[in-house]
């Protein structure tokens, strides 16, 4: 696609346009925001503004249009969402400064109407990032972030070796000084990496350490040369000098030949997945017994099922959320119906004093993948900033019935509360949700992540040829680095423990051979386990993970009434009986100091009788009240019937 690059003028920004040339994107136009004539940097939270006078050569010797925009707004909105969870107020905050970006690239797009992308050098800023993807949504352009969540110290050294040359402008962190300013990233590499051994600075300079002017690059048609400089101090102590330099004369040095160089593209597996990877494909080999043949499937769902809704503290379920159908029902479009299961589960809500903003998982089973993206198109309608976690499968809908719902849903107090990852941009990390849904949603430590299907991120396309292994790998890799992104987030702290995961397939041959990866893979040792077979998958993908995970932390009171927050560790148990049908077996992971538990039960025998008998088993007497969630999955095949329920506090 064509793309405008947001240039700050230094590492960053001008090495993510490596990456975009890479993956076969077109530089078209670049754009850069900076402090009004006579200011030389500004305390924005959003931007770089130092090194402004030099932004314009940079954009020469990229030998592209340069559009430029003068900050006219402050950070009216530090928060870790921009914009509304409804739809309705999820436009633009007036006076913040996000807006002078929308007006840059608005211009930016009306000049150049065949412009797609936006080159974004964020690695590791939220803040950053957040506010950036909600203008490109607004603009119905893709952030391309191919920087996103990379290994810093990595990052740097590919930097030197791609034959990016940047200077040190700015200095601002501990063990820098005014002396290193003019120094290039290879000069000060040995000096970053030492200051992070000592006091974890970052780097790259995430945490403001350092601010750069790239001079050369391998996309430059002239280099910059930097004729005469001023170091201007701002404050000196003993802590960290803070002090810039003040850029007074540049010229521009015509290259003779264009440098080209072989850009590292970070590996689309890294381990331990390639391993999962390597389990998958040697378990298919063996040609692991499958069962019964899947074209036995029926389904036991019935259409007078009623939406029902339960509250439990903070937390409210609300299940069987579809069209009403009576006996002499009109046919109605899959847009209407869509409609109608949205206007139920609002009424759900309301009941609790809750809206759809607080929904923090939605599931959505519809009768065909066909449907999808009209289905997606409506519901993207009534979700704004920060949209819940989905899971989206194919699933035997009862005629006329084609979509249901259900929804888990959080009453905080303030949006603190509630934490959402919803990255949109394009990069190497994992797919980016450019859809109405988050990669997680974190509400009362507990992390609900979206079923992850095995995307190549930079593409956001499957694996040709199709390959369960790659796929399966892919989404083990993606559910990792969820939950990697979310602890950096949060400024770390907690391990997360996983409580129930989903495995969905469209295959029931390729069920034992991610089952027998899930069982060697340390990150799913002992979490209550389902592995379903569905119709259909998003995108025709053969499996999607869908995860339950719970930070491991834990507000606990001492005797003397004070409130300390501990990380805590969940109790895993098994068992098993007999009955009259068949066996009955069910898994337990709890914990001790926290009401947060998940009950996974799995029986089979010739007949759906021992359902009934499912209340009774003892780990289940203590959650006939105090169960939000229960979910059912019953087959029926050739006589013999499996279900499984997952009952979730």
């Amino acid at each position: 696609m064509r793309y405008v690059a947001l240039l700050s003028g230094g590492k960053d920004s001008c090495y993510n346009l490596l990456h975009c040339a890479r993956n076969g994107h077109e530089l078209a136009a670049a754009a850069s925001l900076g402090p009004e004539q006579g200011k030389e940097e500004l305390d924005s939270y959003l931007y770089q503004t130092v090194g402004q006078d030099a932004i314009e050569f940079v954009g020469r010797a990229l030998d592209v249009p340069l559009y430029r925009r003068v900050i006219a707004g402050a950070a009216v909105e530090q928060g870790g969402e921009y914009g509304g969870r409804d739809p309705a107020q999820s436009g633009g905050i007036n006076g913040d400064e996000t807006e002078d970006l929308y007006e840059l690239l608005l211009t930016v797009k009306t000049r150049h109407p065949d412009i797609q992308g936006v080159s974004v050098g964020a690695i590791l800023s939220n803040y950053q990032r957040v506010r950036v993807e909600h203008v490109c949504r607004r603009l119905g352009l893709t952030p391309l972030c191919y920087l996103w969540q990379r290994n810093q110290e990595e990052l740097l050294s590919e930097m030197i070796e791609a034959g990016l040359e940047a200077i040190l402008i700015k200095v601002a962190g501990i063990g820098l000084t005014t002396k290193h300013l003019g120094k290039t990233l290879a000069q000060m590499q040995p000096t970053l990496v030492k200051l992070n051994t000592l006091y974890g600075s970052h780097i790259c300079g995430e945490g403001g350490e350092y601010e750069t002017l790239a001079l050369d690059s391998p996309l430059f048609k002239h280099r910059i040369n930097l004729d005469e400089v001023e170091t201007i101090v701002h404050s000196d102590n003993d802590f960290a000098t803070v002090a810039y330099l003040r850029i007074k004369r540049v010229s521009l040095i015509t290259k003779e030949y264009p440098i080209d160089t072989q850009l590292p593209v970070p590996p689309v597996l890294s381990e331990p997945f390639v391993g999962v990877r390597d389990i998958i494909l040697n378990a298919s080999r063996k040609g692991s017994p499958v069962g019964e043949a899947e074209a036995t499937r029926q389904s036991v769902v019935h259409v007078t099922a009623r939406v029902a809704s339960k509250r439990i503290g903070n937390w409210v379920s609300v299940t069987n959320v579809q069209r009403q159908v009576e006996e002499h029902s009109l046919e109605i479009s899959i847009e209407d119906e869509v409609q109608e299961c949205f206007e139920k589960l609002k009424e759900s809500l309301a009941l609790h004093s809750l809206d759809l903003a607080n929904c923090a998982n939605i599931n959505i089973f519809i009768s065909s993948m066909d449907l999808f993206a009209r289905v997606n198109a409506v519901y993207a309608t009534y979700f704004g900033t920060s949209p819940p976690a989905r899971a989206c499968v194919a699933a035997d809908l009862p005629p006329p019935i084609r979509v249901r719902l259900d929804c888990i849903a959080y009453a905080e107090r303030n949006p603190s509360e509630r934490q959402a990852l919803h990255v949109q941009g394009l990069s190497y990390w994992a797919p980016a949700n450019i859809g109405p849904y988050s990669q997680a949603i974190v509400a009362d430590e507990r992390v609900f992540i979206s079923g992850q299907i095995g995307l190549i991120p930079s593409s956001l396309s499957l694996p040709s040829p199709q390959s369960l292994a790659f796929e399966a790998a892919l989404s083990f890799q993606h559910v990792h680095r969820v939950v990697e992104a979310l602890k950096n987030n949060s400024g770390g702290g907690w391990s997360g423990h996983m409580q129930s995961i989903i495995y969905w397939f469209a295959r029931l041959a390729d069920v034992p051979p991610v089952r027998a990866a899930s069982s060697q893979y340390e990150g799913d040792a002992r979490a209550p386990t389902l592995f379903l077979v569905v119709p259909e998958l998003p995108k025709g993908a053969l499996v999607e993970k869908q995860v339950l995970v719970h930070t491991g932390q834990c507000d606990i009171t001492e005797d003397d009434g004070t409130v300390v927050r501990r990380s805590v560790v969940p109790c895993w148990s098994e068992d098993s009986v007999e009955t009259p049908e068949g066996t009955l077996r069910w898994e337990v992971l709890e914990f001790k100091e926290t009401p947060s538990k998940v009950v996974l039960v799995f029986g089979s025998g010739d007949g759906p009788t021992h359902l009934t008998q499912l209340p009774e088993l003892p780990p289940l007497h203590p959650l006939k009240s105090s169960a939000l969630s229960i979910r059912l999955f019953y087959r029926l095949s050739a006589g013999k019937g499996t279900c499984c329920a997952a009952y979730r506090l």
